[in-house]
């Protein structure tokens, strides 16, 4: 029997733990959070307390109940969730359901926190308990509150106004308005034309290249030259001056010292990971997770990095030793600096500014543990240590040249040039004396080697490049930007940025091309709302300030319920005010021109199904004609022409053997082909605008196939099949569809009882209004009853079914009603 029963966050975090605390311990995981609001209104009590009625998450009432157990036999309960303020709730939560179970019976609870899932690290804050902090569990009460309120208030509306299943959120949506915005200045961008030009000289047989910096005595500006004409004239009029040769007028030597950036936040892990890895944050996340909670190394189990949700850059003096001494071993002497290197957090929330993430033991190279790891935990593993060990290594020292060279005496050239002397830090990420700069690290455009060049000499000019160019519009984001943003803006923490972006994608607001975010129209119709009709909430400013309150709240230096009031007092009148709004004025229609065959209008707009162009009004006497748009089309930017080929469909593409119709169409979940009563989907691939006869028959026949291979048990004579489906078996008359009860085994169906399924599925469609189109469940009851089917299902079967009209005359005998 374990004396202490110890509650961690997940099961691999769990075993770990266990092999480091003996037999006197218990470790169990709770699955993240144990409890949340109730999923419905009145979650949050605004009426002045905000008192927040929690019920237990189903998925992990099971985990509480095996804590529960474990309780019984335990001594003292020691709550060792994530260092952070939700690992602080989480601890909290459990505490309080386990006091409403009367599960504690006074027994001791001590709160320990650990950064690190090490032997020493463990023990260390098992021998040093505290108690749960009430200011980090309010601060996550306060966000818990605030994001419920945003999301049960807002989101309802944008389903009523604008589409069904969107939502808005405190932080989503002004990270939404920053890729909005983007987006906007992109289409707005006029680009401009500019030309340089480029001498390429040379000196003792080594070629090498000088930009233009000064023409006809003026100092050469970026739209200096605007023109192929321009540039040509210049072009023209230095080769003349200078005739064939450059003189050296100026050479200016340097030495640059380049320090090492401090190591990873949980922002900037993201943010490299994404442009070295290609990772995205979640994945970035989820990897450091599985480092953080242990991997086996060979039978010994061990927390590879520290915690990897942190908002700071020092390093514990343990770590920086250990570092110090591993970058002398690796890398040599030369690149250790005489002292060590200590970092400044930029974090205001100095309760969670903990330690950097960093390997927990320095002396694991990436080398040493990669057999043990998986390919993406080796990739994020090697960034991290590499990292931490570059942070305290040397700088790296180049020499750099800048020379000025005269084409006669009114035109002047630049040429530079930079080599490496000392690697310091660069070492760590392989870069040697020979090597050029790691450009993922950090550009630098001038690493180039020049010839030794002395003033008052001249060099060969080979020639002069004139090079078009034009203005470039800001780059869209792209996860790692976006983070960044994010940070400088002060919207979000950086442990909430891989769902926020998640949520975005989920939502369908934003698509990842190319790794840039582009907005949807969706998107960019919900950000036009919430802009025009909710700006303060979707301000930076305002958004910023309201984190800064939430961490202050996490220090103990402003109380969670009057933050709480002041949002809600102003953010409930606008609400209610906008619930007066109409679908038309939230959701603006394009006007992009007339129908030359009906002389009626064409226009886009979003509807409850996606966007979509119409022909008409509904004013006019006809009904107006829809489509929707495809994939790559905008509302903003789909062409009349473009539009008007949309009411091509539905397509007729020929008839099958059997004489039945083939037609393909758009519906609303997705473009599909029709042939007779049937249906069948098209594949991603497949374009409902080009597809072809010979395709939509191969689709047809595929899916015969996988009905006939899904068919359990199949009445010719009657036209019903019984079928293995996703959800279970069902039956089918090719219209109808009921679903079979559990307590009935498919393969002992008759006719009679499919029959009476269909009819009783059909009646309760009918008694709903129609709106489940057939697929009604059947109930424990129907199970019961379908033995006694009535003489009128035992009659349709019978006219139905003249191959087995004995067998069923049989079926009806035995079967009363």
């Amino acid at each position: 029997m374990s004396k202490n029963l110890v509650i961690v966050e997940s099961p691999a975090k769990a075993k770990t733990i266990k092999k480091y605390l003996g037999k006197d311990f218990e470790v169990l995981a709770s699955y993240g959070h144990v409890r949340d609001l109730v999923p419905k209104d009145g979650a949050v009590d605004t009426s002045g307390s905000f008192d927040m009625k929690y019920q237990i998450i189903d998925r992990n009432e099971k985990h509480v109940r095996a804590i529960i157990s474990a309780l019984k036999d335990a001594d003292a309960l020691f709550l060792a969730t994530d260092p952070d303020r939700e690992g602080e709730a989480i601890s909290w939560h459990l505490v309080e359901l386990l006091k409403e179970k009367g599960a504690l019976k006074n027994k001791p609870v001590k709160r320990v926190v650990f950064h690190e899932i090490t032997e020493r690290a463990v023990n260390e804050a098992i021998a040093n308990p505290r108690d749960i902090a009430f200011d980090l569990v309010n601060a996550q009460q306060a966000r818990r509150a605030l994001d419920y309120l945003v999301g049960f208030n807002l989101s309802p509306l944008l389903w009523r106004k604008i589409q069904p299943g969107l939502s808005a959120g405190r932080v989503q949506s002004p990270a939404l308005r920053l890729i909005c915005e983007r987006e906007l200045e992109i289409r707005a961008f006029i680009p401009q034309e500019y030309w340089t030009l480029d001498a390429r000289a040379q000196k003792d047989a080594q070629s090498f290249a000088a930009k233009l910096t000064e023409l006809d005595g003026q100092k050469v500006e970026q739209f200096t030259l605007t023109d192929a004409g321009g540039s040509e004239a210049a072009k023209v009029r230095i080769l003349a001056a200078a005739q064939g040769s450059l003189k050296v007028v100026a050479v200016d030597k340097k030495q640059r010292r380049r320090n090492p950036s401090p190591p990873f936040t949980t922002s900037t892990l993201q943010q490299e990971a994404n442009r070295k890895l290609g990772f995205t944050s979640s994945r970035t996340m989820r990897t450091a997770q599985q480092l953080y909670e242990g991997v086996d190394l060979g039978g010994d189990t061990v927390g590879l990095i520290s915690y990897m949700r942190t908002d700071s850059v020092s390093l514990a003096q343990e770590a920086i030793a250990e570092i110090r001494k591993t970058i002398v071993r690796e890398f040599g002497d030369k690149t250790l600096p005489a002292e060590a290197r200590y970092y400044k957090s930029k974090s205001k929330n100095a309760q969670e500014a903990h330690e950097a993430v960093r390997p927990t033991s320095a002396s694991r190279t990436p080398k040493s543990v990669a057999r043990y790891l998986t390919p993406d935990q080796a990739k994020l593993y090697e960034l991290i240590w590499k990292r931490a060990m570059a942070c305290q290594m040397n700088p790296a020292v180049f020499d750099t040249v800048a020379a000025d060279l005269k084409a006669g005496l009114q035109h002047t050239f630049r040429a530079n040039g930079s080599v490496l002397l000392e690697p310091g830090f660069l070492a760590a990420y392989n870069i040697k004396v020979t090597d050029p700069l790691d450009k993922s690290d950090e550009d630098d455009e001038d690493d180039k080697r020049l010839p030794v060049l002395v003033v008052g000499e001249t060099v060969n000019l080979l020639d002069l490049d004139a090079e078009q160019h034009f203005t470039q519009p800001p780059p869209r984001y792209t996860e790692a930007s976006l983070v960044k943003t994010l940070e400088e803006f002060d919207i979000g923490r950086p442990s909430t940025y891989a769902s926020i972006i998640s949520t975005l994608q989920a939502r369908e607001y934003v698509r990842l091309d190319s790794k840039q975010f582009t907005p949807t129209d969706v998107g960019m119709i919900v950000n036009k709302f919430l802009t025009d009709h909710f700006t303060q909430y979707v301000d930076y400013e305002f958004t910023a300030k309201l984190e800064d309150d939430l961490d202050a709240v996490s220090r103990g230096e402003r109380e969670w319920v009057p933050l709480l009031a002041d949002f809600w007092g102003s953010f409930k009148p606008r609400v209610d005010e906008k619930m007066e709004l109409t679908r038309q004025e939230v959701s603006e229609t394009r006007q992009i021109g007339t129908d030359p065959a009906s002389g009626k209008p064409v226009s886009a707009r979003l509807g409850r199904y996606g966007p979509f162009v119409q022909i008409g009004t509904k004013d006019d006497a006809d009904k107006p004609r829809f489509a929707s748009l495809r994939a790559n089309q905008r509302i903003d930017t789909v062409t009349l022409a473009d539009a008007l080929a949309l009411f091509q469909l539905p397509r007729r593409l020929g008839t099958l053997e059997n004489g039945e119709e083939v037609e393909v169409n758009i519906g609303r979940f997705g473009p599909y082909a029709r042939y007779g009563k049937s249906f069948v989907s098209l594949k991603k691939d497949d374009d409902p605008y080009t597809i072809g006869l010979p395709r939509a028959i191969e689709l047809i026949e595929q899916k015969a196939a996988a009905l006939e291979a899904a068919t359990i048990k199949v009445f010719e004579a009657a036209g019903i099949r019984i079928i293995k489906g996703r959800f279970g078996p069902y039956i089918s008359d090719g219209t109808r569809r009921a679903n079979i009860p559990k307590t009935r085994d498919p393969e002992t169906l008759s006719a009679l009882d499919c029959e009476f399924f269909l009819n009783e599925a059909e009646q309760k469609d009918k008694a709903a209004g129609g709106k489940k189109s057939g697929k009604g469940k059947a109930s424990k009851k129907t199970a019961a009853t379908a033995k006694t089917a009535t003489k009128t299902a035992a009659k349709s079967v019978v006219k139905k079914s003249t191959a087995k009209k004995s067998t069923a005359k049989k079926a009806a005998k035995k079967k009363k009603p």
